[in-house]
């Protein structure tokens, strides 16, 4: 489902990452784990097309991330590790607005936007302005956005950051609800024991 096949990125003399080269399965849920600084960020930045890499490739459902980024990037969901909103619009409405950029049908984006804030327990506060949410809140009205075109990959850089331990426990659960139902998660984490606890297989990154 995720294929890195020599990835390289370098600025100026330094390299950020170096040679990278794995492959996730589908339906897996991948940590990549690694200390503040190591690359992991670089590495996600490249996987969704944000950075360009100095050599080497990314796959994502057959699709080279460089050669055909539309159709890569409409199978994948990303959550940033300090995601940006539109504090000025309420809950639903940045939903729907997500939904516009990914030109889901109006008829069936509003049933979605109602699944994804009781699944994410965000129900109540659909109406209310995102600039009145907790910071754990938005966080899980980003993550609830990323599901809402229902992708095959999920690319997450440090999910649990922001979250009280009531949140955490809610999202490692969606995590695995909906990796059993194929979904492919690639996550990053500096944190051994939420590697241990949520991820089929690791890879380690120790600078780049």
């Amino acid at each position: 489902m995720i294929q890195l096949i020599n990835l390289t990125k370098r600025y100026s003399k330094v390299k950020a990452i170096d040679n990278i080269r794995l492959e996730v399965k589908p339906g897996e849920i991948f940590g990549f784990l690694g200390p503040n600084g190591a690359g992991k960020t670089t590495t996600i930045k490249i996987m969704v097309g944000l950075l360009k890499p100095t050599s080497g490739r990314v796959i994502i459902d057959g699709n080279d991330i460089a050669k055909n980024p539309l159709e890569a990037k409409k199978v994948v969901g990303f959550i940033p590790d300090r995601p940006f909103l539109y504090e000025k619009l309420t809950g639903k409405e940045f939903l729907r607005f997500m939904a516009g950029l990914y030109s889901i049908d109006t008829n069936s984006y509003e049933s979605k936007i109602s699944e994804l804030l009781e699944l994410f327990e965000l129900t109540a506060w659909g109406d209310e302005l995102i600039e009145g949410y907790s910071h754990g809140m938005q966080q899980r009205l980003v993550m609830s956005s990323a599901l809402i075109h229902n992708p095959k990959v999920i690319i997450v850089d440090e999910p649990m950051v922001g979250l009280d331990p009531k949140g955490a426990r809610l999202v490692k659960e969606i995590f695995k609800a909906i990796s059993s139902k194929g979904t492919t998660i690639f996550m990053s984490t500096h944190t051994l024991e939420i590697a241990e606890e949520m991820c089929d297989r690791i890879a380690i990154i120790q600078e780049g």
